[in-house]
This record gives C-alpha cells, structure tokens and sequence, in this order.
C-alpha cells in the first residue's frame, strides 16, 4: 500500500508540476475491456483431463473473478485433480496497441509464467489465449498451447485446454464447465 501510495503521489505531483496541454492522460476502458466483465463473479467448475492413453481424471474446483480497474481480470482458481490441490492465477486485459487480449497464467504445479496472447472469435462468445510453454508428454523443449473459455450462457462457462503438436494439430487434454454462483452485484 506504501507503494501504491507513494507512486500515486508522484504521479499527482508531474501532472499538477507539468503544463497542462502537456499532461499525461490516462487511457479509458474500451469495448474490448468490457467484455471481460462476463468473467466476474464466483464459478464451480468441473473438468476431465488426459495426460495420455487411459490416464484421464476427474477435476473439481472454483474460480473467483474480479476486474483490477476496469483493464484486467483477475481468475484465481483452485482445482482438487484426483486429490492433488493446484491453485492459480490469470490476468486478462486488453492491449490496444496490439490488437490483442493480453494475459499471464501462473499456478503451484510448474515453475513457468505463461504469457498470452489471444482474441475473441467472430461469435463474441469465445476468447481463445494463445502461450508458449514445455511440453507436457515428456520431450524436451516448448510447445504451443490454446485456453478458451466460450460464455453460453451468462452463467456457464466452457473451458478447455489444448497443446499443439508436432504436425500442428491441436490436442484436446482438458475440458470443462463452469457455473457461476455469485455474480459480481450479488453482496454488493
């Protein structure tokens, strides 16, 4: 908070020093940070994901969402995997200068900070993110990976997860469905 504090203190003193056809101006929000709103809420999921030929399981878990101003949403979730807890976090904005939904995933099970890149499809119902990560069948290096969550409903989500392979196919290891239980007005 003394951070926080402290640089918005700094930045009230350039603006109020400088000439004022010469003062920063803080962007606004557009459509596409809007859109990100559909992801507010508390949501209970249920998934099944595959690691590989007769090695698929079940997946419980929740996602709590909120927006950090109106640029980025915070997804902190938690899934229960056949009894191993993970936990993680996404961030989702939207970069103007890119044309892109921008974003990062971190969790408990890897050490690697995933960064997104991603867009809505021509429904405006599905952001697909886009990020480079290791392999999870065991070779070496880095492939490319696909998370999408479609909203057909305002209050149930599909997710899946997907890695690219070698001849460019994408490989389907993780579907689910979540359902929202508390929006974001709810307790307000």
């Amino acid at each position: 908070r003394t951070f926080t504090a402290v640089t918005f203190v700094i930045v009230a003193l350039a603006a109020s020093t400088s000439r004022a056809d010469d003062a920063f101006e803080f962007p606004e929000p557009q459509a596409e940070h809007e859109w990100l709103h559909k992801f507010v809420g508390e949501w209970t999921s249920t998934s099944e994901a595959s690691l590989g030929p007769d090695q698929t399981f079940e997946c419980t878990g929740t996602i709590s969402s909120q927006m950090l101003g109106g640029f980025w949403v915070l997804n902190d979730m938690s899934t229960d995997a056949a009894g191993m807890q993970m936990s993680g976090l996404q961030t989702i904005g939207y970069d103007p200068a890119k044309g892109k939904y921008v974003g990062t995933w971190v969790d408990t099970a890897t050490n690697h900070m995933w960064v997104y890149e991603g867009e809505i499809d021509e429904s405006g119902k599905k952001i697909s993110l886009y990020a480079e990560g290791p392999n999870f069948d065991g070779s070496e290096g880095t492939s490319m990976f696909r998370d999408s969550y479609e909203f057909v409903s305002d209050d149930e989500m599909h997710i899946t997860s997907e890695m690219q392979g070698p001849d460019g196919e994408w490989i389907t290891f993780m579907t689910g469905v979540a359902h929202r239980t508390t929006s974001a007005t709810e307790g307000q």
